[in-house]
C-alpha cells in the first residue's frame, strides 16, 4: 500500500563516532594533498546497502526490511578507491553483510519495490568530481565497528544541501 507522499529513500549503515572520525581524517588528508571536488558533509557519511530512489511505498520498504533476516556483523574500513571521478573508502563486512543485502533484495522484489540493482560494492563516498583520483600517500585508518542497526534514510534538499534523515530502522 502506498503512503501517497513521494520520498527519496535508501537503506544504509550509519557509522559509529570512531568510524566517522576515521573517514573525516581521510578527507582532511585528501584536502592537504590538494584533492579538489565536492566533499561529502561529515553528517552525511554512510554506507548505502540498497538505493531505492523515489517511492510512495515507504510501508512496503519497512516491511521488506523487517522480513530480511538481520544478524549483527563487524564492518571494517579498507582502502581508498574510485569509480571514475568519485573517491571512496571501501568497507568489508564479510558474508553476513553480503547475505543481508541479498535478503533485502529478495524482500524488496517480493514487495514489488523498485530499487537500483547495481552489483553491491561496499564503499563510502568521500569526494564527488575529484580533481585527483589517485592521490599518493593517503592511508585510511583501519577502523571497525559492530553493525547492530540498519537505517531507512530519507534524502531531501534543504537550503541548497542534501539532508539525510532516518525514518525507520531494524536492529538496535
Amino acid at each position: 500500500m502506498a503512503s501517497g507522499v513521494e520520498m527519496r529513500l535508501f537503506i544504509a549503515i550509519k557509522f559509529s563516532d570512531d568510524i566517522r572520525k576515521g573517514l573525516i581524517t581521510t578527507m582532511h588528508e585528501l584536502k592537504k594533498k590538494n584533492v579538489g571536488g565536492s566533499y561529502c558533509p561529515a553528517d552525511n557519511l554512510h554506507l548505502t546497502l540498497v538505493f531505492i530512489g523515489e517511492t510512495q511505498n515507504m510501508e512496503g520498504v519497512r516491511q521488506a526490511m523487517d522480513a530480511a533476516p538481520f544478524v549483527p556483523f563487524m564492518l571494517t574500513l579498507t582502502d581508498l578507491g574510485n569509480f571514475g571521478d568519485l573517491l571512496w573508502v571501501g568497507a568489508k563486512g564479510g558474508q553476513k553483510l553480503k547475505a543481508y543485502v541479498k535478503a533485502l533484495g529478495i524482500q524488496l522484489d517480493a514487495a514489488g519495490i523498485k530499487y537500483d540493482r547495481k552489483k553491491f560494492e561496499p564503499h563510502i563516498t568521500l569526494v564527488r568530481k575529484a580533481s585527483n583520483i589517485h592521490p599518493q600517500g593517503i592511508s585510511v585508518p583501519k577502523k571497525e565497528m559492530m553493525v547492530k542497526r540498519i537505517s531507512l534514510m530519507k534524502s531531501e534538499q534543504k537550503n541548497g544541501r542534501m539532508v539525510y534523515t532516518e525514518v525507520y530502522h531494524v536492529g538496535g
